[in-house]
């Protein structure tokens, strides 16, 4: 494990390939100039080169029969149909940039479908799941205390991951109980904190940052939630340190960062949240993003009376 200090948000790095084709390259640039993030790059980059492997030919010159080939041995291999649609949305996007740089004329994904895929339901996490896990950091050390308010922060707020690891201290605003969050596409939008959450982060930075502070020797680091070498902490460290606390509550089943996320928006719902203002608080752009936590209240409920109706 890394012991060196991050004095600025932890950014992904641009995924390296040797001996990349001049037309892997242009359209890296493109997407670079598009806005898009270096995740979603990387991601564009890795389903390319996977199909290009399981070709003899450049996908400069696929055609749509090479299309499906492809898909036909993701399928063989046992890619699930989600996995099959994102790399056919990969070529897709290629494709569409070939064509309008005028570097082919027709797109060989044009007349293909994708696959059905669904839409999976979240890991559904209870109230008292939560309240267990809100309980399991040890508030009598600094450590306890950071861990207490990132997890507090985060299932108040519904943050993303990546979004509570980069917080800083400008963002905060403990007076009127409000972050300042920059979200995907860096758009920015105001999340109340709620008095649990708020509580947790006042006395965390009150009485355990200054310790964390103490620990960094140089640079000037603005991150709200700092490791114990006085810098930002990784995605990898929150998620491993939400399994520790995850075990200590006694829950059994699966959960990361991005299930208390979407606890925030069940336990909201369930409580009568309308659709559009849990839209705003997660920061999602579109509606139909959303409506996936209607889905899993409506599940919850169904479960609910089956289980205890004498009917059910």
């Amino acid at each position: 494990m890394s012991r060196v200090r991050a004095v600025q948000p932890r950014q992904p790095k641009p995924l390296v390939v040797e001996e990349e084709p001049e037309y892997l390259v242009a359209f890296r640039q493109a997407m670079l100039a598009r806005g898009l993030s270096t995740r979603t790059r990387n991601a564009y980059v890795r389903d390319l080169h996977q199909c290009e492997l399981m070709s003899h030919s450049a996908l400069t010159c696929w055609t749509e029969t090479d299309v499906l080939h492809c898909l036909s041995e993701l399928h063989k291999a046992g890619k699930t149909p989600r996995t099959q649609a994102r790399i056919l949305s990969s070529l897709r996007q290629f494709y569409f940039w070939m064509v309008g740089n005028e570097r082919r004329e027709d797109n060989p994904c044009a007349r293909i479908k994708s696959p059905k895929i669904g839409r999976a339901l979240p890991s559904d996490l209870s109230e008292t799941d939560v309240e267990n896990l809100l309980l399991a950091p040890d508030t009598s050390t600094a450590i306890g205390l950071r861990d207490k308010a990132m997890l507090e922060v985060l299932y108040a707020c519904g943050l993303r991951v990546s979004e509570l690891m980069n917080l800083s201290l400008e963002q905060v605003n403990l007076n009127a109980g409000w972050l300042q969050i920059t979200g995907k596409g860096n758009k920015t939008r105001l999340v109340p904190l709620g008095d649990y959450a708020n509580e947790a982060l006042e006395d965390y930075l009150n009485h355990a940052r200054g310790e964390l502070v103490a620990t960094l020797k140089s640079g000037n680091c603005q991150a709200v939630f700092l490791t114990t070498q006085g810098g930002y902490m990784t995605r990898q460290n929150f998620w491993y340190m939400i399994k520790k606390y995850a075990k200590v509550a006694g829950i059994v089943k699966e959960i990361s960062p991005h299930t208390l996320r979407h606890a925030f928006a069940t336990h909201l719902l369930n409580h009568g949240a309308d659709l559009r203002s849990v839209q705003l608080l997660l920061g999602h752009s579109d509606l139909s993003t959303t409506q996936i936590y209607t889905h899993v209240a409506t599940a919850r409920l169904q479960a609910l009376h089956q289980a205890h109706h004498p009917r059910g």
